[in-house]
């Protein structure tokens, strides 16, 4: 493969991110959350291959670091929140000026999404592990659970449960608890039973629950970071 195009590769799958992300956005607003959450779904895939052909071509910049992080801002911070915002938005709270209020939380995830994403450019300590919640999976979480309350009809007008859940992921994403990353970099079951026990839990969870099944899945992410004794 020629130099000039294996230069640029990595770059163009962040920037097909970015334009993922974008969509999600403009789908999020106009209240079709199925296709956000596709969309997201997509942004996650080009950010897994950007690093992957970054590494293998050895195609490192400033600049693809810098842009990774604007993609994925866009992609993971602000398209899940504006899917929770709408969805917020659209239902019909009492409470004068404090309800209208509520549904601009759901812009507390894109903030500590930025904070976690500058964390992590500056951490020397997450290069095969992560220290705290990454922002792919805070976004899948959120843009499935959105799908999963509107495609239900599940009644999310009193923010007594939904706050707290906006705040404990906030803080997860700049928590200092270790998780593990879905970097293989042998096949042996010693070095990625927790990642091939991670995968052996998707299945079920994503058959059984569809769309819907990808809040489960970073659910059973955050509780198996939880009880690995050591980052892998």
């Amino acid at each position: 493969m020629p130099h000039c195009i294996t230069r640029h590769l990595p770059n163009t799958l962040t920037c097909l991110n970015l334009f993922s992300g974008c969509v999600a956005c403009v789908m999020a607003f106009h209240t079709r959350y199925e296709t956000a959450l596709c969309f997201i779904l997509l942004s996650a895939v080009f950010d897994f291959l950007d690093g992957t052909a970054a590494r293998l071509l050895h195609a490192y910049s400033a600049i693809g670091k810098d842009l990774d992080s604007l993609a994925d801002m866009v992609s993971f911070g602000l398209a899940p929140s504006a899917m929770l915002f709408v969805l917020l938005g659209e239902e019909t709270m009492t409470g004068g000026w404090l309800a209208e209020l509520f549904p601009y939380a759901a812009f507390l995830l894109a903030v500590f999404s930025g904070l976690r994403l500058a964390k992590f450019n500056n951490d020397t300590r997450q290069t095969s592990s992560f220290v705290g919640l990454p922002v792919p999976a805070d976004a899948l979480f959120w843009a499935s659970l959105v799908v999963g309350i509107q495609s239900h009809h599940y009644s999310i007008a009193q923010p007594l449960y939904l706050l707290p859940l906006i705040l404990f992921f906030a803080w997860l994403l700049v928590s200092e608890i270790p998780m593990f990353s879905l970097k293989i970099k042998s096949w042996t079951w010693k070095e990625n039973r927790v990642r091939y026990l991670f995968l052996a839990g998707c299945v079920p969870l994503l058959v059984w629950l569809g769309a819907c099944g990808f809040a489960a899945v970073i659910v059973w992410y955050i509780l198996l970071s939880l009880f690995t004794p050591k980052r892998t």
